[in-house]
């Protein structure tokens, strides 16, 4: 088949030789044969040779300039793209013609279209009109449809809702715009990837991975056990329950993880992407990264500051025994007498990060959370007595707001009396904006996290500690 191909073409392309051609081209060499005899026995023989030469000499020269300066006066540029544009814009570029950059916006947009051929390329011609660049797209095939999902870079100009109306009048529907920003220019796999990657180091990654996958959504882990030691009922099949905009998933620590999304109903493939997360989180077992700081306090004492679990639960409880009443209720806020049963919770990879210090000795005398509140994120420290006033609290939580800013959180708050003028204090050293909020006698205070500042506790910061 190749083979005849090739005949055939080399048939088409193959000029055909005519014997007219030849004699054509054989009378005109003859000609200009007899032309220049005739022209130099004229110069040579005739009168006025040498004054022939001289000015056919001058004539070659004089038209040779001409034409040098016709070329240079009227040269030809190579012709510019047909954009269909009239402000100069480059379409699908950065630049516009004078030079100057474009400013364009990056956004993500979800919409549902008909499963028949030409669905997809309607949609892609309504967004080019609008000199809209298609980035990344992934399909979410369904029961009736297919849900398409972009990663779109748009004139500044364009708002979501002129997107929402362009996408419409091409045939799509239920359509879901919103602002993205440089983190979602990772392709799917990749980023799914790196999810696993950070799940599969980290326990406590289980959470922000899952929102990350599934974008701006609110999960709760709910305990199968109460902290009375009740059952709670909280339960999900093997294979969890996928129900619109909510989906259900079994907890590997007992209980169940419930997801919500109200704005945007999940698809299956979200469902059996987020599912084959748990899935790697039950299979790899309870597991923290193990690395540690070690830093010198002030009066030369030196401290240990590292990621804590649920195997310090007694060393914690010992912790608690040589608090104060005072220290407990300011930080638990309820009965002392009940606070050690918090410590299952607090230290469960499952609901947030813990920070724990410990002497050269190995006695734990501080701890710090960072703990998951659905869309929020709190944190609370807890210093025992003897070892206040040293600036551990203070550590602690420019520690814990680091690690939220790598989890990608826009705040973390603190609840705490308004009486707590210490906690206020380490609050205020973060150097961030504060929000309070005081009802009864219970001041919440919100910090809105710097996500390109340095990170807080690296060494040389304020705060008088040396790090080894």
């Amino acid at each position: 088949m190749t083979d005849m191909q090739g005949q055939l073409s080399n048939k088409h392309t193959r000029r055909r030789h005519h014997w007219r051609r030849d004699l054509v081209e054989l009378a005109a060499l003859f000609t200009a044969v007899a032309v220049a005899d005739g022209l130099s026995n004229l110069v040579a023989h005739g009168p006025d040779g040498p004054f022939l030469l001289l000015a056919s000499a001058v004539a070659l020269v004089a038209t040779a300039a001409f034409h040098t300066w016709w070329a240079r006066r009227h040269s030809h540029a190579p012709p510019l793209p047909d954009t269909g544009d009239t402000d100069g814009t480059v379409t699908g570029g950065v630049s516009r013609s004078d030079g100057a950059p474009r400013e364009t916006a990056l956004w993500r947009m979800r919409t549902t279209v008909r499963d028949e051929p030409g669905s997809l390329a309607a949609l892609c011609t309504a967004l080019a009109v609008h000199r809209v660049d298609i980035l990344t797209l992934q399909t979410h095939p369904l029961a009736d449809g297919t849900v398409d999902e972009f990663l779109l870079r748009t004139p500044a100009g364009l708002s979501g809702a002129e997107l929402t109306r362009a996408v419409s009048a091409a045939g799509g529907h239920d359509t879901w715009t919103e602002r993205a920003d440089a983190h979602d220019l990772v392709d799917a796999p990749t980023r799914v990837l790196g999810l696993a990657t950070r799940t599969a180091l980290d326990a406590a990654e289980l959470p922000l991975a899952l929102r990350q996958l599934l974008g701006r959504c609110t999960i709760h882990s709910l305990p199968a056990v109460s902290l009375t030691g009740r059952p709670t009922g909280e339960t999900a099949p093997v294979e969890g329950v996928l129900e619109s905009t909510t989906m259900r998933l079994r907890d590997p620590n007992g209980g169940a993880i419930t997801i919500d999304r109200p704005h945007l109903p999940f698809t299956p493939t979200e469902f059996a992407r987020a599912r084959a997360l748990v899935e790697l989180d039950a299979r790899l077992g309870p597991r923290v990264p193990r690395s540690e700081d070690v830093l010198t306090l002030p009066e030369g004492n030196e401290i240990t500051v590292r990621r804590a679990d649920q195997s310090d639960i007694e060393a914690a409880k010992a912790m608690h025994e040589r608090c104060s009443d005072r220290t407990l209720g300011l930080r638990y806020h309820g009965p002392v007498a009940d606070a050690d049963r918090y410590l299952g919770h607090l230290l469960s990879p499952r609901y947030g990060r813990t920070l724990a210090v410990q002497t050269a000795s190995g006695r734990l005398v501080a701890l710090g959370h960072l703990l998951w509140d659905g869309d929020e994120t709190e944190v609370a420290v807890l210093v025992e007595d003897s070892w206040q006033r040293r600036g551990i609290g203070s550590e602690l939580l420019r520690r814990l707001a680091d690690l939220a800013v790598e989890a990608r959180c826009d705040s973390v708050y603190a609840v705490t009396q308004a009486s707590n003028t210490g906690m206020v204090a380490a609050m205020r050293g973060l150097g961030l904006p504060l929000d309070y909020q005081v009802e009864e006698g219970t001041l919440v205070v919100t910090a809105r996290l710097d996500k390109t500042a340095a990170p807080m506790s690296s060494a040389g910061r304020r705060g008088g500690f040396e790090q080894r």
